[in-house]
């Protein structure tokens, strides 16, 4: 995105939705995200031990596929969480730049 070329309300409109976004998502607490993706991880541990000593089995592959679906949300998450940060991060910079050279 070209931010350069927003107006002055474009910016703070973006920035005052993602500083809002961004204590939303404080509230909800990042240890949640953490033991969903440890869970994730631990479901496809174990479907995995499961078709070693069991052979492959229903349960198994519902752990394996379970559990990737798991660490792919909360990977997907976390990468949503970094954009918007340096997404915010850029418009305050740049909203700084404009105060700048205003005066």
């Amino acid at each position: 995105m070209e931010i350069k070329k927003w107006t002055d309300e474009e910016l703070a409109s973006t920035r005052d939705k993602l500083e809002e976004w961004c204590e939303k998502q404080k509230k909800s607490g990042k240890v949640m995200w953490i033991v969903t993706a440890l869970l994730g991880a631990f479901a496809v541990s174990t479907g995995a031990v499961f078709i070693f000593f069991d052979g492959i089995t229903l349960l198994s592959v519902v752990l394996i596929i379970l559990g990737v679906m798991t660490c792919f949300t909360w990977y997907q998450s976390e990468k949503r969480r970094k954009n918007n940060i340096d997404f915010l991060e850029e418009v305050k910079r740049e909203i700084t730049h404009r105060a700048k050279r205003d005066k």
